[in-house]
């Protein structure tokens, strides 16, 4: 397995650097089931962000992307029925892709519920205000 990295990633999404794109496709390419490629969450929030933020994406591309990467069998994703309820939460709410997985998180870890200072997160995904 081999771990990969948000830049990588970014990189072979965005297709938009003349030296790293082509280094990050043969990468990507290169992946197999035998040796997969591995997504943390980390680097799949880290993804998200900078396809927000950078690049401008739409929150129904970003879904679709975290979606494909969840159904490539040549790729891991770190705690994925955990990320396939935050994308969904994601594609149907307002708040951030982190705040879903962070919700997801805690309620997969059993927890009684997510304290935030958040009113969207609390208002969309289930988190409680805290006091």
């Amino acid at each position: 397995m081999i771990g990969i990295d948000t830049n990588i990633l970014v990189r072979y999404i965005a297709q938009d650097d003349p030296l790293q794109s082509p280094k990050a496709t043969r990468l990507m390419e290169a992946l197999s089931t035998e040796t997969p490629g591995f997504v943390s969450l980390v680097a799949l929030v880290e993804l998200v962000w900078v396809l927000t933020g950078r690049y401008r994406s739409s929150r129904a591309d970003i879904a679709l992307i975290v979606e494909t990467l969840l159904r490539t069998r040549e790729i891991r994703i770190e705690q994925s029925d955990t990320v396939w309820k935050s994308v969904r939460l994601f594609a149907s709410s307002k708040a951030d892709f982190a705040d879903c997985l962070i919700e997801r998180s805690g309620y997969d870890a059993q927890c009684d519920y997510t304290a935030t200072f958040d009113i969207v997160a609390a208002k969309t995904v289930g988190m409680r205000l805290a006091d």
